[in-house]
């Protein structure tokens, strides 16, 4: 029964990050932020949602965790906590610009530009396929691509617009 256990606090671990995205997301908003991109956000909302429910009904609860998937999985998490430890009050799950505001370059962001969609992307891989799922990994893994690839079109162009207006004022 640790199939349901492991769903359990991935759900709960979205939960706390959707409040955490919210309030953060409604403070950047009352300094003036803008959300951009927000028409495909709902897919990213049905994509995770339906995810975990395909574990859930296609996975055996009596399913034993693949050892290195599990340990892969929490390695995971830790990226994920650094992501969002570094970016701490412009985290969301939403691609929020406040103008005039400096880019985080700090954390995973010293060495990529999109560390959250990596571990995001990992995360939606591994843990279907420590449960032994891999159709579940494969079939999500491209759905997430698909709307990951939009997802950093927009939000380069936020980025950009963002570091050219810092390259004028300064």
């Amino acid at each position: 029964m640790i199939v349901p256990l492991i769903l359990a606090l991935v759900a709960a671990q979205r939960l706390w990050e959707l409040w955490f995205a919210r309030r953060n997301t409604r403070r950047l908003l009352q300094r003036g932020g803008v959300e951009i991109g927000a028409g495909h956000y709902p897919l990213f909302v049905v994509l995770h949602t339906s995810w975990l429910i395909a574990i859930a009904i296609f996975t055996p609860w009596s399913t034993l965790p693949n050892a290195w998937g599990l340990l892969a999985y929490i390695v995971l998490q830790f990226g994920r906590a650094w992501i969002i430890w570094s970016l701490g009050p412009y985290w969301t799950t939403r691609i929020i610009t406040v103008p005039g505001a400096s880019l985080v370059r700090t954390g995973p962001y010293r060495f990529m530009r999109h560390p959250n969609y990596v571990v995001a992307s990992l995360e939606i891989a591994v843990l279907p396929l420590m449960l032994g799922q891999v159709w579940i990994a494969v079939a999500w893994s491209v759905l997430n691509a698909m709307l990951i690839w939009r997802r950093i079109l927009v939000e380069n162009r936020a980025l950009n617009a963002r570091r050219d207006q810092t390259k004028i004022k300064g």
